[in-house]
């Protein structure tokens, strides 16, 4: 199976539309370089917002080291991994890496990283910020 229909397959899994586990085979398609399916695993990793997890940057299946290894190589889902390692970075509370990424994000082309990053925002509207107490209510620019 070529890595792209296992990377469907184990989507299909986590979408409740086959069996299987979804986890291990993301896994192996991280560890092969697979853009999406390292955003994926990072994005389930980042879920319960362990703190230590965004400083292991040199562990090979941590959230940091698989949006950084999206971001590096460039491709299309270079600038999804520089946003998401930045809302990472905000939710617990790092505003200074959370601007360094939202700058990479916008060198790329991500348009909410370039729109967060030329007001450099502290505060967001998502219910993340609300229980960090960085929340406010939405503007015009958000929709």
């Amino acid at each position: 199976m070529d890595d792209e229909r296992l990377y469907l397959h184990a989507l299909d899994i986590q979408d409740g539309r086959a069996h299987g586990f979804w986890v291990p085979i993301m896994q192996r398609l991280a560890l092969r370089g697979h853009d999406g399916a390292m955003i994926a695993l990072a994005h389930w990793y980042t879920e319960g917002n362990n703190p230590d997890d965004l400083d292991a940057m040199a562990e090979p299946l941590t959230a940091a080291n698989l949006y950084y290894r999206v971001w590096r190589r460039g491709g299309p889902e270079a600038a999804r991994a520089a946003h998401s390692l930045a809302m990472s970075y905000f939710n617990r509370g790092d505003m200074l890496r959370y601007r360094q990424w939202l700058r990479r994000g916008a060198r790329l082309g991500d348009y909410s990283c370039c729109v967060y990053a030329k007001h450099f925002e502290t505060r967001l509207p998502h219910a993340t910020a609300r229980e960090i107490g960085r929340h406010r209510p939405a503007a015009k620019r958000d929709e």
